[in-house]
């Protein structure tokens, strides 16, 4: 398996996992209608964990932010940069195209909009563009330094995808509560696209006007937490 394949493939799971709790949680009618953060966050966690697992072997950034910053402090050919930013939107499009199908009746019988946006990308609790980009950047940093952190315990073979998930777990548990923790462009930016040209029924509009705050906000809090960890470590 390709490395291009591996991303597209990863972030199509973590995507349509992830997505999907949101739209169990949120959507009229299903078996997990507001179940609640708990469930959202910690599904988020496996979602995460589980194409890492799988794909780790071949290849498991799945995030834009991700793959910019571990280029940046020379961890990842620079000249690889755009090939993977491009599977990976891909992936997260085909991911969201799916949550889309496994929820089909269900998006017709919610009046929400924003419940129905809120599937495929995030939102902040309280609309504030500097505090919610400053959100994003921080948990991002926060994560893309855990991730490297993690990298340096000599742990079992396969326990590394477990570390991550508790990361992500903890992330939103902790982080997730003033902007739905995107902390990555394929995870908001490529769905949000998905929801803006799927024929979802009564859906509102994409909230363009927020969409560059978790995907700016994850890339320079990716760049920051990987050049902290370098000048730390």
């Amino acid at each position: 398996m390709s490395h291009l394949m591996a991303e597209f493939l990863g972030t199509a799971m973590l995507v349509y996992l992830g997505d999907s709790v949101v739209a169990n949680v949120s959507l009229t009618k299903t078996k997990g209608n507001n179940a609640g953060l708990i469930v959202v966050t910690t599904a988020w966690a496996f979602a995460v964990g589980i194409p890492a697992a799988i794909f780790g072997g071949v290849s498991a950034h799945f995030n834009p932010a991700l793959t910019i910053a571990l280029a940046a402090i020379g961890k990842f050919p620079g000249a690889e940069v755009p090939g993977y930013i491009a599977a990976q939107m891909a992936g997260g499009i085909v991911g969201a195209t799916l949550v889309w199908l496994t929820y089909l009746p269900h998006w017709a019988e919610t009046e929400d909009k924003g419940a129905k946006l809120g599937v495929f990308s995030t939102g902040p609790a309280i609309r504030s563009l500097p505090s919610n980009f400053l959100t994003e950047l921080l948990a991002t940093a926060t994560l893309v330094f855990g991730i490297l952190g993690l990298g340096n315990i000599k742990a079992a073979d396969g326990l590394g995808p477990i570390f991550v998930a508790g990361l992500i777990w903890v992330l939103g548990l902790s982080l997730g509560g003033p902007t739905g923790y995107a902390l990555n462009p394929a995870r908001d930016l490529a769905p949000r696209i998905a929801h803006a040209i799927l024929p979802i029924a009564g859906k509102g509009d994409s909230d363009w006007g927020y969409s560059w705050v978790p995907v700016l906000g994850p890339i320079v809090g990716a760049l920051l937490g990987a050049f902290l960890f370098v000048a730390v470590f």
